[in-house]
């Protein structure tokens, strides 16, 4: 692990967190040009997962289906050869009984046709509903996929383009926070969780936070400086490392 630089005065270590909110500030500005599409693509992906997962579940049962319709097919034809036989043997009868259990054997196989027929009526509706919703559901996945690759596209493009210079302010980031006091990188850090611009170290403009725009009293900026000590906006919460006179000047510039 690399040696912390030892920094002995409070400017120093205000104008090292500058630095660093300086490189994180980059590293933000390229993550907001890549915009919501990381997660666009993601959402995509997710999504054109579950409905591949979908369009695999609704085939199987139509399989299903048409493995229904050829199994009560052939329980017809076994019920029509029972029937056929029977028939013939009502000829030979011999007596009322017998007479009697053939023609229930007949009725039995006569309702097994029954049963079999709605059965595949039952399965040949499936199939033709499970056809119409392949087709919707096909069209919406090709549409999606096409979204897929045009985003996919652009993402790559901007990460073509910006992958060199991320990596640069990464190392140089991972640099300096390594040389930064503990206690300080910390805080970095956790300020910079709380806020969706990542600011953590601001200055003063104007008479007021850089980040929040709280109004930051005259005594306070006076102690700020001086670089004594590290301030933090008593509305935000944010290092404050210096006060911006320029902005100062042109604020009394304008007023004249």
């Amino acid at each position: 692990m690399a040696r912390k630089k030892e920094l002995t005065t409070i400017a120093d270590k205000l104008e090292q967190l500058d630095e660093l909110q300086a490189i994180h500030s980059k590293i933000d500005q390229i993550q907001i040009l890549k915009g919501e599409l990381p997660i666009e693509v993601a959402d995509l992906e997710d999504e054109i997962a579950g409905t591949k997962k979908r369009i695999s579940k609704v085939n199987a049962e139509i399989t299903d289906a048409q493995e229904e319709t050829e199994h009560r097919k052939t329980l017809m034809k076994e019920a029509q050869t029972l029937i056929t036989k029977y028939d013939k043997q009502l000829h030979n009868v011999k007596n009322n009984r017998e007479f009697d259990a053939l023609n229930k054997e007949i009725e039995l196989q006569k309702l097994e046709i029954q049963l079999a027929e709605k059965k595949i009526k039952d399965a040949t509706n499936t199939i033709d509903n499970h056809k119409k919703q392949l087709e919707e559901v096909q069209k919406r996945l090709d549409s999606k996929e096409k979204d897929l690759e045009i985003k996919k596209k652009e993402l790559q493009n901007i990460i073509k383009d910006t992958e060199k210079e991320e990596a640069e302010l990464a190392a140089k980031a991972a640099e300096v926070e390594a040389d930064v006091e503990e206690r300080y990188l910390l805080a970095f850090k956790r300020i910079r969780k709380s806020y969706k611009n990542g600011l953590a170290v601001v200055q003063v403009s104007r008479d007021a936070c850089g980040g929040c725009f709280g109004f930051i009293p005259p005594q306070t900026q006076s102690e700020i400086r001086t670089k004594k000590m590290i301030t933090t906006c008593e509305h935000c919460g944010r290092i404050i490392s210096g006060v911006d006179d320029s902005a100062v000047v042109l604020s009394e510039e304008e007023l004249a």
